[in-house]
């Protein structure tokens, strides 16, 4: 069994972690002002490079700042993006029996990439991380932004900027490969696109996604993959060789609960076989998911990392259970190219699942303790 010395690694995370209470106290004393920028930045100094030796400690040859900087894991990136800014809508996002706070971006000018705070955000990271460890950079999938900028309520104020869908898609590919080209300078060489644009594909498509031609279902759903597959590849052709750009695949991950429902097999084809990345993160902790089938799409000798640990709830799995379907999905893609994670971040949003920091840590136990004992290392 080959060792692995690059992400993604046999035991791994996807990147965000619950936020310390400290951090959540001066997140919202900052939003109420009555903390300035300066001290909320020292807070997360501080918990960023705890986490860090947490990290380290625990054995993770790859670690995150935890998404602490972030409020949401995508719109924080996109509000960091020269052209975007916030907006508040009506509604948040609907997830299976939540509704998130409201949220999203709108364009007030050209779409660029110069000077994103994740680039700084990075060099912290990497300044606090001990020699031999990688720091992985967690962004928001290209598709990902497209498909906030085309939502009905967002799309008519995107339209005073883009007449068309092609400028914009042009200038979305330029302003990511610009904080990619930025990123790589500070010295970056794994960089994770999360993306649930295809997570929603694998379920009925909501109402905002039929076009007004009528066009069956299916045919839509064609359309949208090869159109998200598409922007990402454009962003991820010709990168540097040692660059490593992986990417994670979710239904949605709100205060524990999800957004869709379906297995892989509709989004495969072009996903597994198309899309130019190294490795898939891919969320397989429940039923919602499917069946491992799909994974005999994965072209190539790319990897794919078994999201079987849920981070959505504290209780334990059984070892033995996880032991046995990582080698049924060893009978659709060779073990060698199999990995194991959390089916997603601890905190995809600053409010964090529901579980304590103490399970989450013991999560994070369990993967290493499994690893171990299925690629003996």
């Amino acid at each position: 069994m080959t060792k692995r010395t690059t992400s993604p690694f046999r035991f791994d995370i996807v990147g965000s972690f619950l936020r310390p209470e400290e951090l959540k106290t001066a997140r919202a004393s900052f939003e109420a002002g009555k903390l300035t920028q300066e001290a909320l930045t020292k807070i997360e100094d501080a918990a960023i490079i705890n986490l860090i030796h947490k990290q380290e400690a625990v054995g993770l040859k790859a670690v995150t700042d935890g998404e602490f900087r972030r409020s949401w894991w995508h719109l924080d990136f996109f509000w960091g993006l020269q052209g975007i800014a916030f907006f508040i809508p009506e509604h948040g996002y609907f997830f299976h029996g939540e509704e998130t706070r409201p949220g999203t971006v709108i364009v007030t000018d050209k779409i660029s990439g110069e000077h994103h705070p994740f680039v700084d955000h990075f060099k912290f990271t990497r300044a606090h991380t001990s020699e031999g460890i990688e720091v992985k950079q967690t962004i928001p999938a290209p598709a990902q932004i497209l498909v906030e900028l085309l939502r009905p309520d967002v799309l008519p104020k995107v339209r005073q900027v883009y007449p068309d869908n092609e400028g914009l898609i042009a200038d979305i590919v330029k302003a990511y490969r610009q904080v990619i080209a930025d990123l790589y300078a500070a010295g970056a060489r794994t960089i994770q696109l999360d993306d649930c644009t295809w997570g929603v594909l694998v379920a009925p498509l909501p109402a905002g996604f039929i076009s007004e031609d009528e066009k069956p279902e299916k045919v839509v759903r064609q359309e949208l993959a090869q159109l998200y597959l598409e922007i990402n590849n454009a962003v991820l052709v010709d990168q540097p060789e040692d660059l490593i750009l992986n990417t994670h695949v979710c239904r949605g991950n709100y205060h524990s609960t999800w957004a869709a429902s379906g297995g892989y097999e509709d989004v495969a084809e072009p996903l597994f076989t198309d899309e130019k990345v190294n490795a898939y993160y891919l969320e397989y902790d429940t039923e919602r998911s499917g069946g491992f089938e799909p994974l005999a799409k994965v072209s190539g000798d790319k990897k794919v990392v078994l999201g079987l640990i849920t981070s959505k709830e504290g209780a334990l799995e059984s070892p033995e259970q996880i032991i046995a379907r990582i080698y049924e999905a060893a009978q659709y893609l060779p073990l060698d190219r199999l990995c194991l994670s959390p089916q997603c971040g601890f905190a995809s949003t600053e409010e964090g699942n529901i579980l304590t920091e103490e399970q989450q840590w013991e999560k994070i136990a369990l993967i290493k303790e499994i690893a171990e004992k299925v690629w003996e290392e």
